[in-house]
């Protein structure tokens, strides 16, 4: 993955969004959960992109929190393709956070998705060459 430290990734989030009330925990913070489902989407998004057509998730590895999110950060979530197989994709997606009054940005978490290509009966099916 991203192995610049505290320097957000070149390029154009996948997914910018603001974390709301509504996605806290009962702490207050934000989420784990709403937080991994963002980046699920944006992972989503790259997988069905390059599959030409509908992707389902069918694993995540390890993911760590490194930092929580607060209400009315802007999350921005950053994804590549890691690989491509015959009917599968790895996509490695990292969160990012910065506080509204900030120009400052802050790793959350990242984690590598596993998709699997499928047809309109949800089965396996091949990766289209580029």
């Amino acid at each position: 993955m991203h192995d610049k430290g505290s320097q957000m990734p070149d390029g154009i989030p996948v997914i910018r969004t603001i974390a709301m009330p509504a996605d806290t925990n009962p702490s207050g913070d934000i989420f784990g959960g709403w937080l991994m489902s963002q980046m699920d989407l944006a992972a989503g998004n790259v997988a069905a992109r390059r599959s030409r057509g509908r992707a389902a998730t069918v694993a995540v590895e390890a993911m760590s929190f490194l930092s929580p999110v607060a209400v009315g950060d802007e999350v921005s979530l950053f994804a590549t393709i890691a690989r491509v197989g015959r009917t599968s994709l790895r996509i490695e997606v990292e969160a990012w956070r910065r506080a509204r009054e900030s120009e400052q940005s802050t790793k959350v978490t990242e984690a590598v998705f596993t998709f699997v290509a499928i047809d309109g009966e949800g089965r396996p099916r091949a990766i289209p060459t580029e």
